[in-house]
């Protein structure tokens, strides 16, 4: 695979290990070749890679097998999933889940990610819908400013919605920055 071809969550080779690429930045200097700086997370060890490559050079992309599952429930252990072809549970420690566990709602379809025959991470959808289940009260008048207030899903996850979100309703975040999108109608 070429360096251009790179992008957030791409799947590369390095050494012999699976890397998922975590942030990425093309940077063109004045004179000469463009670079691409790149933060990488080893998909088995999660430790943290910081690499820059110039244009036109090759990688390996990483043999990553994806498969749909969805996420039964959460254990001391850890996340419990189920093969939706095969019905075939595996478990996933709250480490590898990381901050992703956040967005995981009861039967949320996901993709776990194998290399080698080995859980090694999920991808989650771009868009989860979840239930507030508390906020502060929205203060009249400060609309105009679009501002703000805390509000609290159904995981537990705390993240910035608009005044007029209340609890009960649904609303729509995305996976990939942990932002408010919308408000769903029941």
């Amino acid at each position: 695979m070429d360096v251009s071809d790179l992008k957030k969550n791409a799947k590369i080779r390095i050494d012999g290990h699976p890397y998922v690429v975590v942030d990425f930045q093309f940077v063109k200097p004045g004179k000469g070749q463009g670079l691409y700086k790149c933060k990488l997370k080893n998909m088995l060890s999660g430790s943290i890679l910081d690499r820059t490559w110039r244009s036109g050079e090759k990688l390996e992309a990483a043999d990553v097998e994806s498969r749909g599952m969805q996420y039964l429930f959460a254990s001391p252990e850890g996340l419990t999933f189920m093969d939706t072809e095969s019905y075939e549970q595996i478990e996933l420690t709250m480490d590898l889940v990381g901050n992703d566990r956040h967005y995981l709602t009861d039967q949320l379809d996901v993709d776990v990610l194998f290399y080698e025959g080995r859980a090694v991470g999920l991808t989650l959808p771009s868009h989860v819908v979840m239930s507030v289940t508390e906020c502060e009260p929205g203060v009249k008048g400060d609309t105009a400013t679009g501002a703000t207030k805390g509000a609290t899903v159904e995981t537990g996850y705390t993240l910035q919605v608009p005044l007029f979100i209340k609890v009960d309703e649904r609303i729509k975040i995305d996976t990939r920055t942990g932002e408010y999108v919308e408000r769903v109608n029941q």
